[in-house]
């Protein structure tokens, strides 16, 4: 549990290195800072309370205190990614999918069909593996975002926004093609539902993967809508291959329980099996819709209930949301795929995945501040 668990092949060989650790590029050395393996078997949990489990046996992380000590223990872990972290300013992290603008509306008092409701309105770039990588360029990742657009207004400006985030974005742009667009409607609790036209995004065809996109690439993710169309996937497995051949580990985010089943749970498992995903997410429905991880690294998100996550020697860490003022719960998966794609002991990970998932419930729309 203690040391770093994720590990990434090296370029063409079987053998493999360890995520967030192990021997980085040359020009990249002198960014990273390294931490000790040994500090990293010495360093105490940092949330209260929670449960590591290892091998069938389970202890708990910090139970026994009084509410004053957890919220502490809480408020320590929600600083791990207040802001940039230098420690993975030297992780790439190119991520596949859907670019689209997103408009959120979110209502002042609970929707009454046929009448009239007051709602505020925002609009913001959108799309899973968008949100995953403008979180990871608000963790310190160096984040790029592979996909089609079309040559709209809309692509111009979820493009340019996405730049601001400090997120590479490339990928064909289609003439007289539409910008897949998303209507997200928050409810005052928080629970929202999305309206979505994925435009042009799923056109997207193998032989527009330029592999240069792929250079310097750690860490791949693919978001699971992406498995559903054609071409979409074959050009997701041709995304694959290329960041496999430089070394980076694929993960993959399941999306959606529903159109898993309209799909069809065996024709989604294997395409999944064939892009064989390092590192597999997805929520409890999204789980229990596939049957089994189907991955040597996965994560469980459990929404406010925290998280469950497991690693490749089979040890698993069952960790609590953090304390938040829940504002709209849009793109909170999507962050917390981010922190948890940045590296670390399998622990580390779950934590900075809870840490951005909470920054992001905390305000309006999918998109870090």
């Amino acid at each position: 549990m203690a040391g770093r668990i994720l590990e990434r092949r090296e370029p063409d060989q079987p053998g493999a290195r360890l995520l967030g650790g192990g021997t980085a590029p040359a020009r990249r050395s002198q960014r990273r800072r390294r931490t000790d393996d040994a500090a990293d078997q010495q360093r105490p949990h940092p949330l209260a309370p929670g449960r590591i489990v290892g091998h069938g046996a389970s202890v708990d992380a910090g139970t026994g205190g009084d509410a004053a000590r957890d919220r502490a223990a809480a408020a320590r872990a929600a600083a791990l990614l207040p802001r940039p972290c230098c420690d993975h300013a030297a992780v790439r992290i190119c991520t596949l999918g859907d670019l689209l603008l997103d408009v959120i509306v979110r209502l002042d008092r609970p929707f009454a069909r046929g009448d009239d409701a007051p709602a505020t309105t925002r609009t913001r770039p959108g799309g899973q593996a968008v949100n995953v990588a403008a979180w990871a360029a608000a963790l310190g990742a160096e984040a790029r975002f592979i996909g089609k657009r079309g040559d709209d207004e809309g692509g111009s400006l979820v493009a340019a926004r996405l730049a601001e985030l400090g997120v590479d974005v490339r990928g064909p742009i289609s003439v007289g093609g539409s910008t897949g667009l998303v209507v997200s409607v928050v409810e005052p609790g928080g629970e929202r539902t999305m309206l979505s036209d994925r435009g042009v995004s799923p056109e997207l065809a193998p032989g527009e993967i330029d592999p240069a996109w792929l250079a310097g690439c750690e860490r791949l993710h693919v978001s699971g809508y992406s498995l559903l169309r054609l071409p979409h996937f074959d050009a997701a497995l041709a995304a694959a291959a290329h960041a496999r051949a430089g070394g980076a580990l694929v993960s993959v985010d399941l999306s959606s329980a529903a159109l898993i089943r309209d799909f069809g749970v065996a024709a989604f498992l294997g395409r999944l099996d064939r892009l064989a995903p390092d590192i597999v997410l997805g929520n409890e429905l999204e789980h229990a819709a596939i049957g089994a991880p189907h991955a040597a690294t996965w994560a469980l998100k459990r929404g406010p209930r925290g998280c469950l996550v497991g690693g490749p020697g089979g040890e698993t860490v069952e960790l609590p949301a953090l304390p938040a003022d829940v504002i709209d719960t849009t793109g909170a998966g999507d962050a917390f795929a981010a922190g948890f794609l940045l590296g670390g002991t399998l622990c580390e990970m779950a934590e900075r995945g809870l840490a951005a998932a909470a920054r992001c419930v905390a305000t309006l729309g999918s998109m870090p501040r």
